[in-house]
């Protein structure tokens, strides 16, 4: 049993203390140190000596044989049956009874809605604008959201009154308590809607199908999205909107790649072009440009054309072009005299 002087320290309170100070300590101490709010070790312990010494001094002839003697005549078991948390009931109960402000559902964020778009090559290169239809949750236009029928009221909760809340008694390791949960008949409402509106049968939303313009940022990529605030379902509850997540797809080119900023051409070349030299067409998002080739191109050899990439914060990339020389598969009679006069004139490389 605790010695004298601990029930007073254990409540924080001077052994002089009234009746409305010794509550007030409790009130404070049973509600950190309930094991429900409280997980930290040791918290339990401190939670049962809180009530011990509540039940002494908040009985005045118990407090009285405290007092005079130091002690009174109760183990722990018997003070808790004794105590039967009467006086933690009342307090918790005025904790969560709901006698404060009357508890509402709260708001709900509105879900994210996902589409995918498939751009053209050059859609994704230099962006633009394209037309989508979604189908999503908005606020009904009949009756704004109200629920019911314009004109109706709506009428208080009979099984919570209005709270949206109601009580439960439950009994635990420490006593009675009481749990606070969400009234079923009016889901948290506090009032129920005996005429619901004709257009969205009471919900307060209603799908539709919307139509917007998309804006698409120059230079996206493949597989890439974007995303559109507060276009996405409607909250309830006078929620906030979600998010539209808009996916990309990306249609290949029959002659361009993308490699970064810049943009790739394969350049396929005739022995004589890349020894000779020449100009060639090649095309580009720009339209055909006109290509130099210097004479003694080797096979692999970039060209690079400045400023026809993919746009970027300042200007654009490079196209290149990678030269592949072709070496022909057949050759006619002619042509075969002439490519051996050819190697006969030239000096080879030397072996290793």
């Amino acid at each position: 049993m605790a010695t004298k002087q601990d029930y007073y320290n254990i409540l924080g309170v001077p052994e002089n203390a009234t009746e409305e100070d010794i509550k007030r300590a409790y009130r404070k101490m049973a509600f950190q140190y309930h094991p429900d709010r409280n997980r930290e070790p040791g918290s339990e312990e401190r939670f049962k000596r809180v009530n011990e010494a509540y039940e002494v001094l908040s009985n005045p002839d118990k407090r009285a044989a405290y007092d005079r003697f130091g002690r009174v005549q109760e183990e722990w078991g018997e003070a808790f049956e004794g105590f039967g948390f009467g006086g933690l009931g009342d307090i918790f109960e005025a904790f969560f009874s709901g006698t404060g402000p009357q508890a509402r559902r709260a708001p709900q964020r509105g879900a994210d809605l996902h589409t995918s778009l498939t751009l053209s090559f050059e859609e994704a290169i230099f962006g633009g604008e394209r037309d989508i239809e979604i189908e999503r949750t908005e606020v009904c236009s009949l009756c704004h959201g109200r629920r019911s029928r314009p004109g109706a009221q709506l009428t208080q909760c009979p099984n919570c009154r209005g709270r949206g809340q109601i009580q439960r008694n439950q009994q635990s390791l420490f006593g009675r308590f009481v749990q606070v949960v969400t009234c079923e008949q009016c889901r948290g409402e506090g009032r129920l809607n005996t005429d619901p509106c004709p257009q969205c049968r009471g919900n307060g939303r209603e799908r539709l199908k919307r139509r917007f313009q998309v804006s698409i940022p120059p230079g996206v990529e493949d597989g890439s999205q974007v995303r559109l605030s507060g276009q996405g379902d409607v909250g309830a509850g006078g929620g906030s909107p979600g998010n539209l997540y808009i996916s990309f797809t990306v249609k290949p080119h029959p002659h361009l790649r993308r490699e970064g900023d810049d943009l790739v051409l394969d350049l396929p070349l005739t022995f004589p072009q890349a020894a000779l030299g020449d100009t060639v067409d090649i095309p580009t998002l720009n339209g055909p440009h006109k290509l130099k080739v210097p004479a003694g191109t080797q096979s692999g050899t970039e060209l690079r054309v400045k400023g026809y990439g993919v746009p970027r914060n300042r200007g654009r990339g490079d196209l290149l072009a990678r030269v592949q020389v072709l070496t022909p598969e057949h050759l006619d009679r002619r042509q075969r005299q002439l490519l051996e006069e050819l190697a006969r004139t030239l000096t080879r490389p030397p072996q290793d």
